[in-house]
This record gives structure tokens, sequence and C-alpha cells, in this order.
């Protein structure tokens, strides 16, 4: 498909799908997978580098207050500015309130000192060497959730792998199709009109492949349709910005059985250098459109619970000491959440290696014990089924799984 036709399609709203769909495979599957209840992993990215040591709190490590007189957040006790008791060491700050009640249930966990082992404190690099799951190796071509969808061998079907973000994410770029969505209700011509003018285009082209595409298109359109007018609009409130009209998506997606794998969104805001705050402030703030997002998710999936495992990544960590302008900088191990029906949940995974002056990472960071990819693995062989994972991981061995699911 040339330049010239995949600008026209992305000016009507459709270009998401126009990025070298192979003939045919939107129909293929069409209707294929109506009736399953497959198993469906979701990966939210916090871009920015979100603060884990304000969030999952050691407020038992002494050395926190310490390093962080003016945002440290309080211990647990009377107080809605104090951080909530998880299990005697570790607290939550107060903003993610509305997931304390996952987290008692069993079905939220939390891997602290996690993340990346590569050193940088680029946030583009860091990025990338989550996304394509090789920390320090920039010529990996594709991301290793394309590579999940690659190597499971399902019957294909034109959701299965989904972002819904401004475009396609390198998590999921790869030999695998993907979509890339801004919502369900784009998913389709903007007026009748324009969607018999499209339909006729494609119909008379003379390229072969631009006219099946655009067979396929339309033949997937119609199937949502057909499906979601079967899923009433979601009761659950989710935040009104991107991120939970995102998770509303994916959470529609999952309830109309097409076929969802792979779905993928994010939240940015966590780049927070100068004025930090506490158990209030700019990432309390982001903390709370998070929390609130994640437990409408969660109720919104109702009975489907068991069959979805969502993953929060971040690039990496920041600083350990607060800075000149009550934030913090660039860091290293940070902190990941997975919730889910089958999640090993009410529990703090992870060896927590201190924050005394000697045990920090380069003498200014919370120390890495617990590489992402090993809950990555953990989560792809016992969820989605996928026991190989030399190709997803390439050169990486987890060794022993933390036991996140049941």
């Amino acid at each position: 498909m040339n330049r010239s036709r995949r600008d026209f399609l992305r000016s009507t709203g459709l270009g998401f799908l126009a990025f070298g769909l192979p003939p045919s495979f939107l129909v293929r599957a069409a209707g294929a997978q109506q009736n399953a209840r497959n198993k469906t992993v979701v990966v939210v990215f916090q871009r920015g580098a979100m603060d884990g040591l304000n969030v999952v709190i050691p407020f038992q490590d002494s050395n926190y207050y310490h390093l962080r007189p003016s945002i440290a957040v309080s211990q647990p006790g009377t107080g809605a500015e104090r951080a909530i008791d998880l299990d005697g060491f570790y607290g939550l700050h107060p903003a993610l309130e509305p997931l304390k009640p996952i987290y008692d249930k069993g079905h939220l966990a939390f891997v602290q000192a996690s993340g990346s082992p590569d050193n940088t404190r680029s946030h583009f690099d860091a990025q990338d060497y989550m996304e394509i799951g090789t920390p320090g190796i920039k010529s990996t071509p594709d991301g290793w959730l394309n590579r999940v969808l690659d190597e499971k061998k399902t019957i294909p079907a034109p959701f299965r792998g989904v972002a819904l973000t401004a475009q396609l994410p390198r998590i999921l770029a790869g030999a695998a199709p993907a979509l890339t969505l801004s919502s369900l209700e784009e998913f389709r011509p903007r007026n009748q009109a324009l969607g018999a003018a499209l339909q006729k285009l494609y119909a008379n082209s003379s390229d072969p492949l631009f006219r099946t595409g655009g067979e396929n298109l339309f033949a997937a359109m119609n199937e949502l349709r057909r499906v979601e007018s079967k899923i009433p609009a979601s009761t659950e409130r989710y935040p009104a910005r991107r991120f939970g009209a995102g998770l509303s998506q994916i959470a529609r997606l999952i309830k109309a059985n097409v076929g969802l794998e792979i779905a993928f969104t994010e939240i940015g805001g966590w780049d927070t250098h100068a004025n930090e705050g506490g158990a209030t402030g700019q990432l309390a703030n982001r903390l709370r459109e998070l929390a609130e997002g994640l437990a409408a998710f969660y109720r919104d999936l109702g009975e489907r619970v068991d069959d979805v495992v969502l993953l929060t990544m971040s690039e990496f960590g920041r600083t350990a000491r607060e800075n000149g302008n009550r934030g913090t900088d660039h860091g290293h191990a940070n902190v990941m959440f997975a919730i889910g029906g089958r999640v090993r949940g009410g529990k703090v995974y992870g060896r927590w290696p201190g924050l005394a002056p000697e045990v920090l990472y380069e003498g200014r960071d919370l120390a890495l014990t617990t590489d992402f990819r090993v809950v990555c693995s953990e989560i792809v062989s016992r969820h989605l089924g996928q026991k190989d994972l030399a190709h997803i991981f390439p050169n990486f061995r987890a060794g022993a799984p933390l036991g996140l699911l049941g």
C-alpha cells in the first residue's frame, strides 16, 4: 500500500489498520472465537519513571525518612494523609486507597525493587529496553508482547493484540499483526456516506492488496459492531482522561469475546523532578488517576477477572534521596503491580535491599533485586501457557518464579 493511500486512510480515522496486515487476515477468523473465554494479559506502561519508593512505602526502613525529609509519606496511623498499612513493613500511598480492597481480596500483588538491570538513566533508552525485552541491546527489532503473539499457536483473530494508544507502541511492533485503536467508537467511518465512499474506493481499486484489504477492513468493522451491540456500556466510573477511556475499551473487548490475548495502554506524567509532594501533590494526583482506573477495570471485568492479568511497568524508579527542588531524579529499581483473579495477591514480593548508604545502587538509588523479565516470564508462562520463553526474552533465564500466580 503506497504512502498516499496510507495518508488518506489516516485522514479518515482508519489509518491504524494500514500497516501491513496480510490479505484476508481480518476476515479469516471473523466469528471464530465468539464464545471463547481466552486468557488475556494487559500491560499498562507508566511513562516518565514512577517514584516506587513513595508508592509501596518501606515505612519500617528508617533511612526512607532520613533521605526524604519533605516528601516522605508518614507511617500508617490515624489520618487520611498517612500510608495505608500493607504488611507491617510496607505501606500503600494514600492516593491508592481504591486498590486496597483488591489487595485485601488477594487479587493484587506488588513486586518491590524490580525493573530493568540496565543502568541507563535515559527515558527513551530505558523504555525501549523494557518494551523490546532485551536490556542493553538496542538492535532487537520487535517488542516482547509481539513475540508472545507470534509464538502462540492460536486461531488468528483481528483483535488478538490491541493497543489503546495514539500509535503502535514498540512493545507490540513486530511480525504478528496488532491493532492500534484510539477507541472502539472510532473503529468505523465517521458517517455512512464516508463509509460508502471508502468501500467504493476500495472495491474499484486496481491494486489487489488494497482492494482485498478494504474488504477485510469493513468485514472486521461489521463484526465488531455486531459483537459490541451485545455488550452494554459499562456502569463503572472510569477516570475521564485517556487512561481511563483506554481501560474501559479493553474491558469491553475482553467481555465481547473477540479473541483478545494481549492489550496495552499507557499513562504518563511520572517525571517528578520538582515539587513531587508526599501524601498530596503532583505524584498523588497521578496515583489517584491510576488507582481509580485500575479499580474500575477490575470491577468492570466481573466474572472475567480470572481470565485476566494486568501488569504495570515503568522504565526506572527515582533517586532514594530527594533533590533540592523537593523532587526526585532518575533512579534505578521501581515497583510493579499485578492484578487479576489468579494473582496470589495480598503480598509484596521481591527481596528488599535496604536504603542504607552502603547498599544503594551507585550510591544513590534503590538496588534491583527482581528483573522485570522474571515477572513477565511467569505471567506469560503460567497465564498464557507459553512454555518456551527463549524467543520471548532472548539470552535470559528467569530461574525460579516468584509464585505470583496460583
